[in-house]
């Protein structure tokens, strides 16, 4: 595997493979990898030539400073992992790298409703900081299919609609949700959770998926309820749960307003913010 700092170095890389008529696959990531960023690695290796990883905290995206400053940073053991998953290239920037300074890169784009709902609501922010560093790495990479992880579903279904608005050949693959055996979906933040929050936190996955059973014969009104209610009664404190319009992201309220329909939730275990959702009718 090769490692670069440089934006340059990487895209002379990519240069000479393309030149070989090579596809590439790009995973981007904050790092702290666990077994859902390696499913993406092994499945851009899987669907491409070179797959390509990016590691970078981006700074911009962070609504809430602290959350940057204690957000884990494993660079030893995400080499060694990236390396065991097959990757051909990593990017680990500074941050002059990515946002050279005195060049304005920030993304300006109209995304209708999709970032004002749910996390736009409690993250202020975050996603014009989020698509403009997206638009940053794929502007650097220039990959044939971008892997991203069906957890953060809302970030992906922006990154859907930049590039249709950017009228982009890159295809964009949601992978599915990696999960811990008890159900949890893997992610970076899951290391800060107490042993308490730990045990208490699958509840979320046990209640999204009630939600998907329930949604046949009930109303989301009742449904969100309930979920709520039975995820503070945990002791979580939930911040969101709601059925939506997958494309759209707009609120649904029976079985038959849309064909595809996503739970989605967010909610802190103690200080750490978890998110999840899960597809409870139709698909992509």
């Amino acid at each position: 595997m090769f490692i670069f700092q440089k934006v340059a170095d990487l895209q002379a890389f990519l240069h000479a493979a393309r030149a070989e008529k090579k596809s590439i696959g790009f995973v981007p990531t904050m790092g702290a990898l666990h077994a859902g960023h390696l499913d993406l690695v092994q499945k851009a290796k899987s669907a491409c030539d070179i797959a390509v990883v990016s590691i970078f905290v981006n700074p911009t995206q962070f609504n809430d400073r602290k959350d940057l400053e204690v957000y884990p940073r494993t660079p030893e053991q995400d080499v060694a992992a990236l390396i065991s998953a097959g990757c051909d290239a990593l990017l680990m920037p500074p941050v002059d790298e990515i946002y050279p300074p005195g060049i304005d890169l920030t993304v300006q784009l109209d995304f209708g409703p999709l970032d004002k709902v749910m996390e736009g609501v409690f993250r202020p922010g975050h996603f014009k900081g989020m698509a403009t560093v997206v638009k940053r790495l794929l502007d650097i990479v220039e990959p044939d299919q971008l892997l991203m992880g069906q957890k953060d579903f809302q970030q992906l279904s922006i990154v859907r609609d930049m590039l249709r608005q950017l009228d982009s050949p890159i295809r964009l693959v949601m992978c599915t949700t990696v999960r811990e055996p008890d159900g949890l979906a893997m992610s970076s933040r899951n290391t800060r959770l107490s042993p308490e929050m730990r045990r208490v936190s699958p509840v979320i996955y046990q209640v999204l998926r009630e939600a998907k059973t329930a949604f046949q014969e009930e109303s989301a009104h009742k449904i969100e309820a309930r979920a709520m209610q039975k995820l503070a009664a945990s002791g979580l404190q939930p911040e969101y749960f709601e059925l939506v319009d997958g494309i759209t992201l707009q609120a649904v309220e029976n079985w038959q307003d849309a064909a595809f329909v996503v739970a989605c939730t967010a909610a802190f275990a103690g200080t750490v913010r978890l998110i999840d959702n899960i597809v409870i009718k139709g698909s992509e």
